[in-house]
């Protein structure tokens, strides 16, 4: 005999929410989590959910906690989570001289930089930074 599944409850104005958030929400996490909880009130188990959302049970689990917790507010993703960046508009000032200055050597330019801010990063993420504060796009 399998264990029990955890029912949760929520009222048809949450449900309607959730479905709104599901189909219209801003983020793509935003959408997903809407999603697990839409399918937990319907009653699947968390390792199915997991299956259908190509997540693991343990994160699903997650979010179902949180929205007990906290309701429809408890799927966003709070400002400050995640990796901060390497190079932010402080360091504008220090990447334009430096790319100046070895305007065709990029690796020359990208070694001067990690020597005025102290910390290393790839040449990729060099690359993003100055097609963003440059407005190129790869259109």
């Amino acid at each position: 005999m399998g264990r029990k599944i955890k029912q949760i409850e929520a009222t048809k104005a949450v449900k309607l929410q959730l479905a709104t958030g599901y189909r219209e929400g801003k983020t793509h996490n935003y959408r997903k989590r809407c999603q697990m909880i839409l399918l937990k009130l319907e009653g699947y188990k968390s390792s199915e959910i997991g299956l259908i959302v190509d997540t693991c049970e343990m994160t699903v689990n997650n979010w179902v906690a949180s929205f007990e917790r906290y309701g429809i507010e408890g799927l966003v993703t709070k400002a400050g989570q995640g990796r901060k960046p390497i190079l932010t508009d402080q360091h504008e000032s220090i990447v334009r001289k430096a790319v100046q200055e070895e305007r065709q050597r990029l690796s020359q330019a990208k070694k001067i930089i990690e020597e005025n801010i102290g910390r290393s990063m790839s040449q990729a993420t060099l690359t993003r930074f100055l097609k963003v504060i440059t407005g190129v796009t790869s259109e």
